[in-house]
């Protein structure tokens, strides 16, 4: 046998091995990844190792002797450049190596901004990769002025970790308020409050022109025709799926890769798993980019891959850590039409569509968080009312 040959170097492709394993899968497992070192977290890229509280050594997801002792192929520093669907075969330049199953685990690609406005500056940073965050490590030195574009939250997890290194900085958001996209107001009101008392200057609603600067970045220019100085640019302005290698071989490509309840994509031999896939929900076709997603559908297709037929069942979690602030999040907010604001030990936010929980965002809030997420698994339904007016959460899950 061929074996099974991962494409991806991530949390999915990881897991989706261990998997396989740990099911008793005895043939060949290869991960392909182009990145130069093994699977690692990419969360704390932009929260605990920018800020240098977590060593390389405990981003790394296998200490190196595992995959030797599980006998897994770690081929790094490795691009595919070709699938021969018909052949069964992935093309790494001239190198092939042949598949009875094959896996894409690529994961998801930064947005630059247009190079014609400075995108492509030197000094001029996206978050995504080690390589990305090693390269902008340097420019965290206090005093110096950084220029945030894209209120979102890897952009305002960045501004967050230069805050507390003592730079001075300023978040440019193009839409009404931050967090337009993945929060309600109430949430990013209180994230704001939070920038803003840590002294954060945050701009918002008004649009980018052009980052400024001849051999480097100097600034943003901005459609009211202010001019923020900068010495260095984060921009945190979203991700597309990386799904040109699934596109290139025919395969069937929306907002992602494509694929079926099983997580199968439209070659029976190929699936797909994490940020790179789509796949179908109660709400429609979605992707999901989180740590939990790429886990829980890479063990489902390991588990599919064996015989088991399994449906995918995604189980929405995210978290964003933000100076002494974590934010958890359960459920997926899409759609709501009705918001619900707790105090207690922090704060929490529930989100209803047609009187249904739907989703909880809890801001420095555990309980609320884990009530709220067990709530919304297990189906149990709760009205706006009774999350209002309870004194206890506990109560709400008898």
């Amino acid at each position: 046998m061929a074996g099974i040959v991962i494409v991806g170097g991530g949390q999915a492709a990881a897991s989706m091995a261990a998997k396989l394993r740990t099911l008793g899968y005895a043939w060949e497992v290869t991960i392909i990844g182009d990145e130069p070192v093994p699977p690692y977290q990419r969360p704390p890229l932009s929260k605990a190792y920018l800020l240098g509280d977590m060593p390389l050594e405990r981003l790394t997801l296998r200490a190196d002797d595992w995959w030797a002792a599980n006998n897994i192929r770690l081929m790094t520093g490795t691009r595919v450049t070709a699938i021969d669907r018909a052949a069964r075969q992935v093309r790494m330049g001239s190198e092939v190596l042949g598949y009875d199953q094959l896996a894409l685990c690529t994961g998801a690609t930064p947005r630059w901004l247009p190079e014609g406005i400075g995108g492509r500056l030197p000094g001029v940073h996206v978050v995504r990769t080690l390589a990305d965050v090693d390269a902008m490590a340097p420019e965290f030195v206090a005093g110096r002025r950084l220029v945030v574009i894209g209120g979102g939250y890897i952009g305002l997890e960045a501004a967050a970790v230069a805050r507390k290194l003592g730079l001075t900085v300023t978040v440019i958001e193009a839409a009404p308020r931050i967090l337009g996209r993945v929060a309600c107001a109430e949430t990013a009101d209180a994230i704001r409050a939070l920038h803003t008392s840590h002294g954060v200057e945050i701009i918002e609603g008004t649009g980018l022109t052009r980052l400024t600067g001849a051999d480097r970045v100097t600034g943003a220019e901005l459609a009211d025709g202010r001019v923020i100085e900068a010495d260095f640019a984060i921009v945190g302005i979203g991700v597309t799926p990386a799904s040109a290698l699934a596109e290139a071989a025919g395969l069937e490509v929306e907002n992602g890769i494509k694929v079926d309840a099983h997580c199968r994509t439209s070659d029976p031999a190929i699936w797909a798993a994490g940020d790179c896939a789509s796949f179908l929900s109660a709400d429609g076709r979605i992707r999901l980019e989180s740590v939990g997603n790429a886990i829980d559908m890479a063990e489902t297709v390991a588990e599919n891959m064996l015989g088991a037929s399994r449906a995918y069942a995604p189980k929405a979690w995210f978290w964003s850590d933000q100076f002494d602030a974590k934010l958890q999040i359960a459920g997926l907010n899409a759609g709501y039409d009705q918001v619900v604001t707790r105090g207690g030990d922090g704060q929490s936010f529930w989100y209803f569509r047609a009187g249904r929980l739907i989703a909880v965002d809890a801001l420095n809030d555990a309980r609320a968080y884990m009530i709220g997420k067990r709530l919304i698994e297990g189906g149990k339904q709760v009205s706006p009312d009774e999350v209002a007016s309870t004194t206890d959460l506990k109560a709400l899950m008898k």
